[in-house]
């Protein structure tokens, strides 16, 4: 009923969003996970703290400019969703 309800999700909680397997595959690999932060609630990513070195492809409905920017720079990409 509330349509201005948007959770939301740091940058330096990202990680820990993504399954321990998945993680432990994702170091010795060039190819980076990608994590849909809907599935876990969260529509919005913001940009505070740090990733670490490792890309991730992130997919939420909206992402700030500093969180796109922090994201990119990790060597990681940004899907919009509706």
């Amino acid at each position: 009923m509330n349509k201005y309800h948007c959770p939301i999700v740091n940058v330096d909680k990202l990680w820990s969003l993504v399954p321990e397997a998945i993680r432990e595959k994702a170091d010795g690999e060039k190819a980076a996970p990608l994590l849909d932060v809907t599935q876990h609630g969260f529509f919005k990513v913001l940009g505070k703290g740090d990733l670490p070195g490792q890309a991730i492809v992130v997919k939420a409905k909206f992402f700030s400019k500093l969180a796109e920017k922090k994201i990119k720079e990790a060597g990681g990409a940004v899907i919009l969703t509706a």
